[in-house]
């Protein structure tokens, strides 16, 4: 299991990664070896269950880490994405400061936070209990979303929590806020998320973000953000499929 997925994420290395959305242990397997530094698990708007969340994540990370979306802010989602051994959450409409603490307590072991124990796949089924409570703290990371306008108002007091160690913009659902769905180059969204952008850097969180393809990110890249989400697994074999045809016909 890959461990190092926070440090490198609050040390500001360029982590690119992808959407994980098919239940295909097998389809996530072939994109590890593809060099990702890491893995976006997509259990708010995928299928993911528990069960699904551990054949994937077995399979592949001790190659890549894997990061779950839960599907809401709720305390058993986060804690069974994290039992069955994510390196860390990303955490979906996280629109106040208040949902920001909430949000790291449900990720953090006591006295940090509320988490409950338990003797799944991520403490070695019982065998590394120990070995991992004592870590799981410092190595686990909490990702919030910025996705929402009211995100964008309460910025400030959102990135203020200790605890938050990035703010993961979404920038289509932050469109369909501003009534603009889909218009990700809209102005009024452009605005939105260079508010967000100033925000964090001068609060010195590292700042993520999704896109459809390389040439959606790459803008962003050199705005300095570091944690990248470019393109879904469905999307990519979509795409290679197209690509042969367009060759052969």
């Amino acid at each position: 299991m890959v461990t190092d997925f926070r440090s490198r994420l609050r040390g500001r290395e360029l982590l690119v990664g992808t959407m994980i959305t098919l239940l295909t242990p097998e389809a996530a397997e072939i994109l590890a070896e593809a060099g990702f530094d890491w893995f976006f698990l997509d259990g708010e708007h995928g299928v993911f269950g528990a069960p699904e969340l551990q054949a994937l994540i077995g399979r592949v990370d001790h190659i890549v880490p894997c990061i779950v979306r839960v599907p809401a802010l709720e305390e058993v989602p986060i804690k069974k994405a994290l039992d069955v051994g994510a390196a860390g959450i990303i955490v979906p409409q996280v629109n106040s400061s208040s949902a920001a603490e909430r949000a790291v307590q449900l990720c953090k072991f006591p006295p940090q936070g509320t988490r409950g124990v338990g003797l799944g796949r991520a403490y070695g089924y019982g065998w590394s209990f120990n070995d991992y409570v004592n870590k799981a703290n410092e190595n686990i990371a909490v990702i919030v979303q910025a996705e929402h306008i009211e995100a964008v108002e309460n910025i400030h007091e959102i990135v203020s929590v200790t605890g938050v160690d990035a703010v993961l913009v979404g920038p289509y659902d932050l469109s369909a806020s501003l009534g603009k769905i889909g218009q990700v180059n809209h102005p009024d969204v452009v605005k939105a998320i260079d508010q967000i952008t100033a925000v964090c850097q001068e609060a010195d969180v590292p700042l993520g973000i999704f896109g459809t393809d390389a040439e959606a990110v790459k803008p962003y890249i050199d705005k300095g953000f570091t944690l990248i989400t470019a393109g879904t697994d469905t999307l990519m074999l979509g795409q290679a499929g197209r690509d042969m045809l367009s060759r052969l016909r």
